[in-house]
Order: C-alpha cells, then structure tokens, then sequence
C-alpha cells in the first residue's frame, strides 16, 4: 500500500511540474510579443538616446578630454593628476553648454550630459594608454593603477 501511494504521489508531481512549465512558457512569449510590438505603438521619442547629436557630445568630448590630459602634461608630473585636470576641462564644458541650452538656447538634455560623461571617460582612457605607452621606461615616478605597456609591431 505504501509503494503504490508514492508512486501515486511522485507521478502527480511529476505531472503538475510539467504542466506547471507551460503556463510560464506561454506568459513568456506573450510578454515578449507584447514587448516588441510596443516602441511601434509609442510616440517618438523627441530627444533618442543615439540621436546623431549624441556621437557630436561623445566625440567632442573625449576630444576635450584628451586634448585637456595632454595640456596639462606640460605642468603636472603624475597621469592621475593630468586625468583629472582632462575629465574636469571636458566636463566642464559640458555642463557649460548644457546650461547654455537651459538657459532658452537650446534643448538642455540629461541624455547629451550623459554622452559626455561617457565620451570623457573614453577619452580619458585613451590618454592615460597612449601616456603609459610613451612613457613606460622613462619615469621613476609611480603610476597610479596603470602598468606600463610595451607596444611590440
């Protein structure tokens, strides 16, 4: 009697696990139908995350960034002061035009703040590489969370 109760019982968890996948099968690819069709159902976004705008902030941006890093290693001697100096100059400008757009002179945008945060940082990176590639060798100064790279052709 108690054989024939656990296999009773082990066939009906067996039986109700399966089952039990369906459901959440068919919600899920009832949410991902209903999820692709929706951006067409939307109003267009008037300011996009990768409008052709954004690649000017983040461009622009590591140009600043970079540009900064590089003035500024004609007056300081470590890599994380001259990164400083880059990402506050790019920033900075950035912040400045963004108020300028606040200010009635154009769409002040959270997203175009973004793309130069993210293109300072870039740019940033690029710098403090192509610094650890040229110098590597010639300092006894320590850099701070950099190694120096060797680029072998």
């Amino acid at each position: 009697m108690r054989a024939t109760a656990r296999s009773s019982m082990t066939r009906h968890v067996a039986r109700s696990g399966r089952s039990g996948a369906m459901p959440l099968l068919v919600a899920g690819a009832l949410t991902l139908a209903i999820g692709l069709s929706a951006p067409d159902a939307a109003a267009a976004d008037p300011d996009p995350w990768l409008g052709p705008d954004k690649a000017l902030h983040f461009g622009i941006s590591a140009g600043l960034a970079g540009g900064g890093y590089a003035a500024s290693a004609l007056v300081l001697d470590h890599p994380w002061q001259r990164a400083i100096a880059g990402a506050t100059f790019s920033l900075t400008l950035g912040a400045a035009k963004e108020l300028y757009d606040l200010s009635g002179h154009g769409d002040p945008s959270w997203k175009d703040f973004t793309w130069d945060v993210a293109g300072t940082a870039v740019g940033i990176g690029i710098a403090l590489i192509v610094d650890a590639a040229l110098s590597s060798g010639k300092s006894s100064a320590p850099h701070v969370g950099l190694t120096p790279m060797k680029i072998v052709f």
